[in-house]
C-alpha cells in the first residue's frame, strides 16, 4: 500500500472507537445517543472541565466509560509543546488582530475548499452551500479559543476542549457516512439510501460513499492539509501582502498549530517543522487531492457561497468584489479556477483593487525604511476583517456557538482590536473612518488581549 493510500485509509481510532462504542452500547436509535452525546459535550467548557472529567449521574455506562477514556487519553498536550513558542503564537494572533480575519476568510477557508474530497464531504452535509455562516462561525468558534491566550496551555483556557469538541464532530461523521466504525469498513462503495434526509445525520447517513474511490472521509491526509491551511497558508497570507512575519515568528506559530493539531488527532508524521516543507507538502497533498475528483463537482457552489458571505457584509456596491479579487490575489490562478472565481468583475472594482494593492505595496516599502510599523496595506486588510468579524462572527443576535464565559473572552478580544498598535493615531482615525467605528480612546477603551 502507498504512502498516498494509507494516509487516506487512516481516520483517527481513538475518536472513532469512542462514537462506535457509545452508539454500540446505547439502548435506543444512533439519532437519540448522539443526541445524548451533545448534550454532555456542552459541559465541556474549558480546558479543566476536560480533565478529570467525569459524566454526570444517569448516563448509559458505555457511553460515560467511552467519554471518560476518551478525554483521559485525548486531552493531554504533547511532550514536545513549548509553552514559550505557543505565547508567542497567541500574541502574534493577537496583535493582527482584524486582519487574522480577513486572512480566515480570504485564503485558509477557500484553499480547504479546493481539495475535492473536503469539499465532498462538506457538500454532504449542506454546510456550506445551505448554511455557509455556521460553518465559518463554526471554525471560528475553534480559532478563538485555541489562539487566545491560555487556550491551549491553561486551565480557564477553552481551546483544548473545543479541539476535542471538534475531533469527535469528525468521528461522528466518519460513523454516519460509512454506517459504522471506519476501521471495519471495507474499502468499497457505501451504497446511498432512498431514505427521507429530515436533518444534517439522515443526509450523511444516506448519502453513500466511495471509499476505494475517495478514501475515508476527514482521513489523515485531509485532516494535515487542513492544519496546513490555518498555520502555512495564514503565514503564506501575510507574505503576499508584504507583512511577513520574522522567521522564529513563524516557526513559533507553526508549532502553536502543530500542537493543536496533536489534540485533533492528526499523525505527527504528517506535521510540517517549517516554511519550506510546509509549502512543498501543501503543493503535494493539493496536487493528489485534485487527482481524485468528486462527482458531481461541489466546489463552485461552496466558492460562491463563501463570497456571497463576505459581499453581504460589505456596504458599498464598488466594494464587494473585493472579496472575490483579494482570494484569487492570496490563494493564486489554480484554487480562483478550482472555485469558480474567474467570473467578469466590474472593470472599476479591479482597476481599484489593483491599483490599491500595488500602490500600497510600494508606499509600504518606502515607508517603512523610516516608519517600520507603517503599513497601508496593513490598514485596509483590516478594514475588512473589522466588516467580517464585528458584523458576521460577532453579531450580537447570531452569537458564536460557545459557552458563555469563552464568548465574553472572545468578544473582549475583538473589543481590543480597535486600534493597530503599530499605526500612527492619523492612520487609526482615518481606519476607524472608513470602517464606520470609533477608536478605542473614543470608545472608552478596552485592555488588549
Amino acid at each position: 500500500m502507498s504512502a498516498r493510500a494509507a494516509a487516506t485509509l487512516r481516520a483517527d481510532p481513538l475518536a472513532d472507537d469512542t462514537i462506535a462504542a457509545i452508539l454500540a452500547g446505547f439502548e435506543g436509535s444512533q439519532w437519540d445517543a448522539i443526541a445524548a452525546v451533545n448534550r454532555l459535550l456542552a459541559q465541556w467548557q474549558t480546558n479543566a472541565d476536560v480533565t478529570g472529567w467525569q459524566a454526570p449521574p444517569g448516563t448509559p455506562t458505555p457511553m460515560a466509560a467511552a467519554l471518560e477514556a476518551y478525554l483521559a487519553a485525548g486531552c493531554a498536550l504533547p511532550a514536545w509543546a513549548d509553552a514559550a513558542q505557543i505565547a508567542r503564537a497567541e500574541e502574534l494572533f493577537c496583535g493582527m488582530g482584524m486582519m487574522s480575519c480577513s486572512l480566515l476568510f480570504c485564503a485558509s477557508l477557500p484553499e480547504c475548499y479546493v481539495v475535492p474530497d473536503l469539499a465532498g464531504v462538506l457538500h454532504v452535509a449542506g454546510q456550506l452551500e445551505a448554511h455557509c455562516d455556521y460553518r465559518v462561525r463554526s471554525t471560528a468558534a475553534m480559532i478563538f479559543p485555541v489562539m487566545m491566550k491560555g487556550g491551549l496551555t491553561s486551565p480557564e483556557g477553552g481551546g483544548i476542549a473545543q479541539i476535542l469538541k471538534v475531533r469527535l464532530i469528525h468521528a461522528t461523521i466518519r460513523n454516519l457516512i460509512l454506517r459504522g466504525n471506519p476501521s471495519n469498513v471495507p474499502a468499497s462503495a457505501v451504497p446511498p439510501l432512498d431514505a427521507p434526509c429530515r436533518n444534517v445525520y439522515d443526509t450523511l447517513f444516506n448519502n453513500g460513499w466511495d471509499v476505494a474511490a475517495n478514501g475515508l472521509p476527514c482521513n489523515q491526509e485531509e485532516l494535515a492539509y487542513t492544519l496546513l491551511t490555518f498555520h502555512y497558508i495564514f503565514l503564506r497570507g501575510l507574505r503576499r501582502l508584504g507583512l511577513g512575519l520574522a522567521p522564529q515568528d513563524e516557526q513559533a506559530y507553526l508549532h502553536a498549530w502543530n500542537v493543536v493539531g496533536h489534540v485533533l488527532g492528526i499523525d505527527t508524521d504528517l506535521m510540517v517543522q517549517g516554511m519550506e516543507q510546509a509549502a512543498a507538502s501543501f503543493v503535494e497533498l493539493q496536487a493528489r487531492g485534485r487527482a481524485s475528483p468528486y462527482l458531481p463537482d461541489p466546489r463552485p457552489a461552496l466558492g460562491a457561497a463563501l463570497m456571497k458571505a463576505m459581499q453581504d457584509e460589505i456596504p458599498l456596491r464598488i466594494l464587494k468584489p473585493f472579496p472575490v479579487l483579494l482570494t484569487r490575489y492570496l490563494c493564486g490562478d489554480a484554487a480562483r479556477i478550482d472555485l469558480a472565481l474567474d467570473q467578469r468583475v466590474n472593470l472599476l472594482s479591479c482597476l481599484l483593487f489593483a491599483a490599491g494593492m500595488g500602490l500600497t505595496r510600494a508606499v509600504d516599502s518606502v515607508v517603512r525604511l523610516a516608519l517600520p510599523g507603517f503599513s497601508i496595506c496593513r490598514m485596509i486588510t483590516r478594514i475588512f476583517g473589522y466588516q467580517f468579524t464585528v458584523k458576521f462572527l460577532m453579531n450580537q443576535t447570531r452569537p458564536l456557538k460557545l459557552p458563555p464565559s469563552l464568548l465574553n473572552q472572545v468578544d473582549q478580544t475583538v473589543r481590543s482590536w480597535g486600534d493597530d498598535p503599530k499605526a500612527p493615531a492619523w492612520m487609526n482615525a482615518l481606519e476607524a473612518r472608513l470602517a464606520g467605528r470609533r477608536t478605542r480612546r473614543a470608545a472608552g477603551g478596552s485592555q488588549p488581549c
